[in-house]
């Protein structure tokens, strides 16, 4: 919906308004001929398509200033802006019936050259048809121009953009928002391709890990001690071992192996040969090396062998060798699919295994060079465990990340199973070209090079998809209009149809014969020329009846239209060159329009159209009263014209005024158009009635009804008016109806005898005056 003229600056007679007059559902614009009426259809049909064309070529002549317009219409949160010769947004629900449209559409003229049946008797509706069969008209002895035009926007894409594409398919590309991510992966399909073996080769990731210690366990180990053992004789091994120097308990104990005479036996020291049945200290040997100890000394062995094997630096090279193998298959796979940028610090490995494998170690000695007593692992023993266990976590973290890719890796070696290199090369360069497509300089140029297509193509005749769209869209869709037209016609009192509306292919461009039914007889309309003397359009329809054929087309349209709801209808001069005996049968139309279309907008420079469209189509409430209606004035000003508040209830009593006048002035005998006199009785009735009736008389009755409400209300016995005075309103109604054309199709040529209408303007004027 059109809600706001806000600004029309520098168009035809438009300097610079602005306006806050807001737009009701039916909104009428009174504006005498060349004051702006014709540029206000211009703008809204510039606002409907968003061409500049209608506005710039009514640029406002002596301007310094560029046309610019403000217009608050529905389709958006801001208003549409026209500047800098382009619109900020367009409103195409707005449909424009004038001049234009009866140009472009319709070509009503006085004969129906080859351009006519083109043109007037093609039902092209929409952005179907019309633009096909218009353009190639217009561009016909164009094309070569367009054909070098052409030329040489190919020529100005640069051909490294396309990637071997023609300029038409380049151009036709569809804008991608993951372009880059297609063409990245477009890039691996491709090298997957042309490096198949290769991919069906590369083994897939496995499983990286460092090697777990038992930790707990080798704890437990160093909590251990020879429990069996007194102090007393614990205390004396460990004197002799103190003065026999570092060593002395393995020393020792390899000795004791070779002793093997139970205790009490005498037996000859290993070392010396001498007795030993007598010695103490070899008591306490025996005691300190016995099954106890030895088992500890076993599990002390066993765990520093383990420790040795597990981080001995084969196993750090053996895992050096994973890590290596796993970043080559990275390096293999990234080409062909996402694999995960994982970093692995082999040499933060290798410093933390080296430091918790000898701080184990370590540990590990000291316990066995002193099994009686309990030993913990010291604060930075633990700190290098935490720390090689937390290079264990980011290596088992690496890992799962490497093996996640399996997946994809499996979908790259089946897909190579299928498939050619030449394909995915097609695709990837396709991609690219996409890409450079809607790059900002390509798709300007892209844009000029289709624009210019577009208007060759409307241009040649041999085009098979244009006239194939054509004929397509004529038998689906003309058959529909045909009796929406020949509705409408009936409706608008044409008094003729049209009948075997058939599409004809011509070397040109598509054309349609057809046949006017007038008064039984068939009157055609096609290529052939007419012999002279023979019935043609020319002869046959009226400018009146041309007009009604194109307001017919339009209506047809409309009904048609699966968007009517939404449609703003703008109406410029809809009765121009039009019968006057159609002015009813327009504004009924218009009324029935009003409730099934958002908005209804009529300019017009006739006043009494627009007080008559006032009085029967402006919608009224519970009460009464007009409601979501706008009536504006193109007015004069001092330079150019303004767009105003029109007064319309004002005018139309200035109106009613103007008839008590003249109805006066030829009763008292000073002159006055007997025809102009004859048809203000009725009226001048009407109105009075209005007034002195207001409950008897409905607002959007006609005379007619309010007659008829009068005699069934006197025959009812509950009559409003004396019988004497509804007689004489009837005499007066049933005079005054020879002059009007809804009751007298003849009221133009209607005789008048001077006298007579003397003393029926006298018995009028008795009449309203009570």
């Amino acid at each position: 919906m059109i809600n706001k003229l806000n600004l029309i600056k520098s168009i035809g007679q438009f300097d610079s308004v602005t306006t806050a007059i807001n737009l009701g559902k039916l909104t009428l614009v009174f504006a005498e001929n060349a004051r702006g009426k014709t540029t206000l259809a211009a703008v809204m049909r510039s606002l409907s398509t968003g061409e500049p064309v209608p506005i710039d070529e009514r640029r406002r002549l002596g301007a310094t200033q560029p046309p610019e317009v403000v217009i608050e219409c529905g389709g958006g949160t801001s208003p549409a802006c026209f500047k800098n010769g382009a619109w900020s947004r367009k409103c195409s629900d707005v449909l424009v019936f004038d001049d234009n449209f009866i140009d472009q559409n319709v070509y009503s003229g006085m004969e129906v050259a080859a351009e006519h049946r083109q043109n007037l008797h093609e039902l092209i509706l929409g952005a179907t048809g019309v633009t096909l069969a218009r353009n190639v008209d217009d561009l016909a002895a164009e094309i070569r121009t367009h054909n070098n035009e052409l030329r040489n926007k190919a020529n100005a894409i640069p051909a490294s953009d396309r990637h071997g594409l023609a300029v038409d398919d380049f151009c036709g590309l569809a804008v991608r928002v993951d372009i880059d991510n297609a063409i990245h992966d477009a890039e691996r399909r491709l090298a997957a391709f042309q490096n198949a073996q290769a991919v069906k080769s590369t083994p897939e990731f496995t499983t990286l890990s460092l090697p777990i210690v038992d930790v707990a366990n080798i704890k437990l180990i160093l909590s251990r001690t020879v429990a069996d053992l007194d102090k007393s004789a614990a205390d004396a091994v460990a004197a002799h071992f103190a003065e026999l120097g570092d060593g002395a308990e393995a020393w020792v104990g390899r000795g004791m192996r070779y002793v093997d005479t139970p205790k009490g036996v005498a037996n000859d020291c290993p070392f010396c040969s001498q007795p030993l049945v007598n010695s103490e200290i070899f008591d306490h040997y025996r005691a300190y090396f016995g099954e106890a100890y030895r088992d500890l000394q076993s599990q002390l062995a066993a765990a520093n062998d383990q420790v040795l094997r597990l981080l001995s630096g084969d196993a750090l090279a053996g895992f050096e060798r994973q890590v290596q193998t796993a970043l080559q298959r990275r390096h293999a796979w990234a080409p062909f699919t996402a694999v995960p940028d994982v970093q692995i610090d082999n040499t933060a490995i290798a410093s933390a295994w080296q430091a918790v494998r000898d701080a184990i170690l370590e540990t590990i000695s000291a316990k066995r060079a002193d099994p009686l007593t309990a030993v913990t692992m010291s604060a930075e023993v633990l700190a290098k465990i935490d720390a090689f266990e937390t290079v264990t976590n980011e290596v088992k973290a690496a890992s799962d990340a490497f093996v996640a890719g399996n997946d994809a890796i499996k979908r790259v070696k089946e897909s190579v199973k299928g498939g050619t290199t030449a394909v995915a090369e097609i695709e990837l360069k396709r991609l690219r070209a996409t890409k450079a497509r809607h790059a900002p300089t390509n798709t300007d140029l892209c844009t000029s090079y289709l624009d210019e297509k577009r208007a060759k193509e409307s241009a040649e005749a041999q085009k098979a998809a244009a006239q194939a769209a054509l004929d397509t869209h004529r038998r689906t869709v003309f058959p529909n209009y045909q009796t929406a037209i020949n509705t409408y016609l009936g409706k608008l009192g044409a008094g003729f149809t049209l009948e075997r509306i058939e599409s004809q292919p011509t070397g040109g461009r598509p054309s349609c014969v057809y046949s006017l039914v007038i008064n039984g007889y068939h009157v055609p309309v096609g290529p052939t020329s007419a012999p002279t003397s023979t019935q043609t359009f020319k002869t046959t329809l009226s400018a009146g009846d041309r007009s009604t054929l194109a307001l017919a087309f339009f209506l047809a349209a409309l009904e048609l239209d699966p968007n009517r709801a939404s449609r703003v209808i703008v109406l410029d001069d809809p009765m121009s060159s039009l019968d006057k005996h159609r002015r009813l049968a327009t504004i009924q139309e218009i009324r029935t329009l009003l409730p099934t279309v958002a908005q209804v907008i009529i300019l017009s420079h006739d006043e009494y159209f627009l007080f008559d469209t006032y009085d029967r189509v402006a919608p009224r409430n519970a009460q009464g009263t007009v409601v979501d209606t706008s009536c504006l004035s193109v007015a004069r000003a001092p330079s150019g014209s303004i767009i105003e508040e029109w007064n319309i209830e004002s005018e139309k009593m200035g109106r009613h005024d103007k008839r008590h006048a003249l109805l006066i002035e030829f009763e008292s005998g000073s002159g006055g158009d007997p025809l102009k006199v004859a048809q203000s009785i009725r009226p001048h009735l009407e109105h009075y009635l209005r007034a002195a009736c207001p409950d008897k008389f409905k607002h959007g009755e006609m005379l007619r009804e309010f007659r008829n409400r009068a005699r069934t209300a006197m025959q009812n016995g509950t009559p409003f008016m004396t019988s004497e005075r509804f007689k004489e309103f009837n005499d007066l109604v049933e005079f005054s109806n020879d002059f009007h054309h809804n009751t007298n199709p003849a009221a133009d040529t209607a005789i008048i005898n001077a006298a007579e209408l003397r003393q029926y303007v006298k018995r009028t004027l008795a009449f309203v005056s009570v």
